[in-house]
């Protein structure tokens, strides 16, 4: 009686288990680095294709761009923070120094290098992108940046004569 307890125990524990979800992070590390790589290139559209149709996009609070937070959508990222940079600086490089991984979250540490067209001022900032993938595709963002630095690069050094 009691292996059979035993066993009908084991069968219920069994099928009460999930099965474990496939391990993807790779891939999901690669879909984030493609974006970059696509960025460094100014292949938008491509960086575009990689975001899911309903992604939320946060700049960091007080950064210039976070006045559109939350951007829903590529289009939204696209008019809201990309266009404005490219109008904004003369150029805006990323430098990725790092990154930490826990399943589909990837957080990538670098350096915002850029040049402020209308300032003439340059800064090296830093940042973390906290990324979330799900199926191949970019579902959230979450910049974190050194907004001081970037404001006082935005700025012209104006003096009263």
């Amino acid at each position: 009686m009691k292996r059979i307890v035993i066993i009908g125990c084991a069968l219920v524990l069994a099928a009460c288990q999930q099965p474990e979800a496939p391990d993807n992070s790779a891939a999901d590390k690669a879909v984030v680095q493609g974006m970059y790589a696509a960025f460094a290139t100014g292949d938008v559209e491509a960086v575009l294709g990689a975001m899911a149709e309903d992604i939320v996009w946060n700049e960091a609070e007080n950064f210039p761009y976070a006045d559109g937070n939350p951007y829903v959508g590529p289009q939204a990222v696209l008019e809201g923070v990309f266009a404005r940079i490219g109008a904004d600086w003369e150029y805006f490089e990323l430098d990725l120094q790092d990154s930490l991984q826990d399943g589909n979250r990837i957080a990538f540490f670098g350096r915002y290098n850029a040049k402020h067209r209308e300032s003439g001022k340059t800064m090296s900032a830093q940042f973390v992108h906290v990324w979330k993938v799900v199926d191949g595709k970019a579902v959230s963002f979450q910049q974190y940046a050194d907004t001081a630095q970037a404001i006082a690069t935005t700025q012209s050094d104006a003096t009263d004569e």
